[in-house]
């Protein structure tokens, strides 16, 4: 069985959650989709709110494509809005813990953007992870690598993108790829931080990952090819 993680401390009265679309018959394999926030924020964090609303395509979008082979797509609430001092963190912790309770030693991708790509990429040492999809990552120099060992890594930052740094997530990209299982980092011509821009090149590789890493499709050409380009190339990919 995957590591399961202790509950986490109620914030403000706040738990959290996990939104999903009805789950297929036999659930084979989870994705897992963590959205943006802030820096620093102590409000609890809702469903409705611009930086879950933006994940929710995708989320669509991988229970349509995914749902007749096995795949549940959940996405997370968390309990506050803010970063702060790891709290997204711990919330990916314990939707983990939460999908293996339901679902048993299913293999897991975490697709996360912005303060919610850092905190997968964070989470990715977990047992039951075997891929993930950071989009547009907050990525502070100096952030952790060592628990990607072993795991499947696709990273996107549009290259108009005024809200993260692209220039410190080639910085992680680069320190990551060799500890990562596979790494390679794609450059999103004329796209911004919210991923309006090229929304469907966004969507068609995040199905690709998820499809690709768990099993339940092929991985799109373009990714495999990254992954076996040598670095710096392989982490300044056009898209």
């Amino acid at each position: 069985m995957g590591s399961i993680a202790a509950p986490v401390k109620s914030t403000e009265g706040a738990a959290p959650a996990l939104l999903s679309l009805s789950q297929p018959g036999t659930v084979r394999a989870v994705a897992l989709l963590a959205h943006g926030g802030r820096s620093r924020s102590t409000h609890r964090a809702g469903r409705l709110q611009g930086a879950a609303l933006r994940m929710y395509p995708f989320l669509v979008d991988l229970h349509r494509s995914g749902s007749g082979a096995g795949l549940a797509a959940y996405q997370i609430r968390y309990r506050v809005r803010g970063y702060n001092d790891g709290d997204p963190v711990a919330d990916v912790g314990w939707a983990l813990g939460e999908i293996a309770r339901r679902h048993g030693d299913v293999p897991v991708c975490l697709v996360g953007h912005s303060m919610g790509a850092r905190s997968v990429l964070r989470g990715a040492g977990a047992d039951t992870v075997v891929a993930v999809a950071a989009l547009a990552p907050w990525l502070p120099s100096g952030e952790p690598t060592a628990q990607l060992a072993g795991t499947d890594v696709v990273i996107a930052h549009g290259t108009r993108d005024r809200t993260t740094s692209p220039a410190r997530s080639l910085e992680y990209a680069l320190a990551a790829r060799t500890m990562a299982g596979r790494l390679c980092r794609f450059e999103v011509a004329g796209s911004g931080h919210a991923m309006l821009q090229r929304f469907g090149e966004w969507q068609r590789l995040v199905r690709s990952v998820v499809h690709g890493s768990l099993g339940i499709g092929a991985w799109d050409e373009r990714v495999t090819s990254a992954f076996e380009l040598p670095s710096p190339g392989g982490c300044r990919v056009p898209l």
